[in-house]
């Protein structure tokens, strides 16, 4: 007991510079963001400030562009979350498998995730999905078909394209740790059973890999709500609305529209639609693994 309580005090001052610096830089903004959004902030009109209680809110709740903007949010998590995890299990069962080259492969379908965001919606902008000089339009042509203008006919599949051929990879990666976990012995049981490959990923691999699945949309659903970067450069949120999400509208409404007030409300819906979409997401994840858990 005495030894507990005299390394109390020496641990709590090394964590101390820790926890307060995270306080400064999450919780700090946080609160001036809850400030200025009950407050009447207009960088035209700076001098015209004051307290206009939920105004900014009511405003920004009678926009339609806001529940316009709320609906591609959406559209966009869980479609994104939908493609990267598909083609990540994917992908991580084909990488598990011994075949020759296959660390050069891991490293080059890794390697998308470590392109930043706004250098990706480049690539894949005037690279890959240019009318005129994109590699599809060229295969197009090639096979006599008419060039197509993705990001002005399909503008959210190419933005979910964009965002999952960056987050692919760290699903993949994260299948991949946790495959090396999967009990060999348990699968050549299976197999001397009379186990096929489809059972053998549907009773063995998958449950296995569930927390590890879970991890992963968790994490990616926290970044898909935070989506900017793509969006900015590669469609500028439209054409018209069509890619719009709550990021984007927040950030037209301080930029654009110069209202900061309406802005911070904005941020403040973003932040409770982060964690009732976490919650929910917990939730759900929580009664999957008890159910597994009670059936094992």
């Amino acid at each position: 007991m005495t030894a507990r309580k005299a390394a109390g005090p020496p641990t709590f001052w090394l964590l101390a510079p820790a926890v307060l610096f995270l306080i400064l830089w999450t919780q700090v903004p946080l609160v001036l963001t809850l400030y200025y959004s009950f407050q009447r902030y207009v960088l035209v009109n700076p001098d015209l400030r004051g307290f206009v209680g939920f105004g900014n809110y009511l405003s920004l709740l009678s926009d339609p562009t806001f529940w316009v903007s709320l609906e591609r949010t959406l559209l966009l998590v869980f479609s994104s979350l939908a493609v990267t995890v598909v083609f990540g299990l994917a992908l991580g069962l084909l990488f598990y498998q011994p075949f020759p080259g296959r660390s050069l492969m891991r490293t080059l379908a890794i390697s998308p995730f470590f392109v930043m965001p706004v250098v990706s919606a480049l690539i894949w902008k005037n690279m890959l999905m240019h009318p005129v000089y994109g590699l599809f339009s060229w295969a197009a042509r090639a096979l006599g078909l008419p060039a197509v203008d993705w990001l002005a006919q399909y503008p959210m599949p190419s933005i979910v394209a964009i965002v999952a051929w960056q987050w692919i990879p760290f699903a993949t990666l994260l299948v991949l740790t946790g495959l090396q976990s999967l009990p060999h012995d348990v699968l050549e049981a299976a197999r001397i059973d009379g186990a096929g490959p489809w059972q053998e990923f549907r009773y063995i691999v998958l449950p296995h890999l569930a927390r590890t699945l879970s991890v992963v949309v968790m994490l990616e659903t926290i970044f898909f709500l935070s989506i900017f970067a793509e969006i900015y450069t590669a469609t500028s949120g439209g054409p018209g609305l069509a890619t719009t999400t709550l990021p984007y509208l927040i950030f037209l409404k301080a930029f654009a529209e110069y209202r900061i007030g309406v802005a911070a409300a904005g941020a403040v819906f973003a932040v409770i639609l982060a964690n009732v979409v976490a919650l929910f997401l917990l939730r759900a994840i929580g009664r999957n693994l008890q159910t597994q858990e009670v059936r094992a």
